[in-house]
């Protein structure tokens, strides 16, 4: 296949990514056939997939307005994924922004279009390594640290196959930030459909990303020294809802439980 001038020559695209499928359910062009096929895999499991994403890309849009409204002007968005419409500095548009993320395409693509925003930049990362995200010159150049922040976890710490692991990040990346910084995070659970959740998982091993959803408790593990506000850990599309589609329907449809709160 021919590449785009923005895919490295280190990107396999016969190895289907979870960013790259992400960026196929909200509609987006920067996804290889590998992902196209695997993601319609998952979504002949899981028919609102691509619905529920959407309804998680919109519970990360209200989180960021809440944080800013609260003050928030800096950000950390881990796992931010390939770029679509409505990013968080298009959001939070007087505030800096570090997005982080592990596809070389979702990187890629990140540099081409913040080559010309100078409060916005994007660190190639693993999130298991949180010192290698908080000691990058990208971030130590954007992030002030004696000021609070917004750290952004939405749809990242369900590839991260251990609990224990996953809540030791969360703690260390809290750990970094003073006291006032806030959190936005969403989580993919198997409380709602068990069976069908399972399936998918299944799916996403033959990717770059194998995913683990949890219940309610293990997610709940991952909100420790912070402040959650009301309503809580919730149906993330019933967290301060001002999404038209989310309707009468029973709200674990979404499949991902969502929550914000204050660093103690």
């Amino acid at each position: 296949m021919e590449r785009p001038d923005w895919v490295s020559d280190t990107v396999d695209p016969d190895q289907p990514s979870a960013a790259r499928m992400y960026d196929y359910y909200l509609g987006g062009s920067h996804n290889f056939a590998s992902d196209r096929e695997m993601a319609r895999r998952a979504l002949a499991l899981f028919p609102d997939g691509q619905l529920a994403a959407q309804a998680n890309r919109a519970f990360l849009h209200r989180g960021v307005r809440y944080l800013r409204d609260q003050g928030i002007r800096q950000f950390l968005d881990l796992g931010s994924g390939i770029p679509t419409m409505g990013n968080v500095h298009e959001i939070a548009d007087d505030a800096t922004v570090v997005y982080v993320d592990l596809d070389p395409v979702a990187v890629a693509h990140s540099e081409a279009i913040l080559a010309d925003v100078d409060r916005a930049g994007i660190v190639h990362a693993d999130i298991r390594r949180p010192q290698d995200v908080l000691e990058s010159p990208v971030t130590r150049q954007l992030l002030d640290f004696t000021q609070p922040v917004g750290l952004l976890m939405v749809a990242v710490l369900h590839f991260i196959g251990s609990d224990d692991e996953a809540a030791g990040i969360v703690g260390t990346f809290r750990d970094a930030l003073p006291t006032g910084s806030g959190l936005v995070l969403a989580h993919a659970t198997l409380d709602s459909r068990p069976d069908e959740m399972k399936r998918i998982e299944e799916v996403y091993k033959a990717s770059a990303n194998p995913a683990t959803t949890r219940s309610y408790g293990q997610i709940e593990r991952f909100l420790n020294g912070w402040d959650v506000i009301d309503p809580g850990l919730i149906w993330a599309v019933q967290w301060k809802p001002d999404w038209p589609d989310a309707g009468d329907r029973d709200p674990s449809w979404c499949g991902n439980y969502g929550a914000v709160g204050w660093k103690r």
